[in-house]
């Protein structure tokens, strides 16, 4: 009886440390990425505006760039562009990035009621800082080779601007 019970609490801990804690809210999807490089933080579930309110607040002590990032699976300069992160590929270019990333297709509902609404994605967007859409925003990319190109020359001179 008692080594069923022991097996149990075993298991539900190994399954607790390998699902992290979801009080976080958002988890980073380049586990140590080094400092400079773009990082990508995978939004959890719960209020849009509270997770980037507080990831924003992160990352400015972290003097780190919070935008908000809203992709799709389906999307093909979202993968690219995805992609390319993962990759290391944009580090050079947006060395102090951390992107809070969203799913259009999971999260859309949550998302429209923080004011992240877009026409076309992807949808990179500045958070004010009570964590709602600051409507200071760029969306859509094109598809085939140039789309990293493309998404990262827009995201450059939109960050260039002044907030």
């Amino acid at each position: 009886m008692w080594s069923v019970y022991f097996a149990a609490v075993l298991v539900f801990a190994q399954c607790k440390m390998q699902g992290g804690d979801s009080s976080k809210g958002a988890s980073e999807n380049r586990a140590q990425a080094p400092s400079g490089s773009v990082r990508f933080l995978r939004a959890g579930e719960g209020d849009v505006a509270l997770l980037a309110r507080s990831e924003r607040a992160r990352r400015l002590a972290d003097a780190r760039r919070l935008v908000v990032y809203v992709g799709a699976t389906w999307c093909e300069p979202c993968q690219k562009f995805h992609h390319a992160i993962e990759r290391g590929e944009l580090d050079g270019t947006f060395p102090d990035l951390t992107l809070l990333e969203f799913d259009l297709d999971k999260d859309h509902e949550r998302l429209d009621k923080a004011g992240y609404v877009s026409r076309y994605i992807p949808l990179f967007a500045l958070p004010k800082e009570d964590g709602t859409a600051s409507g200071k925003q760029i969306e859509g990319g094109i598809k085939g080779d140039g789309a990293v190109d493309f998404i990262s020359a827009k995201l450059k001179a939109f960050l260039a601007q002044k907030e």
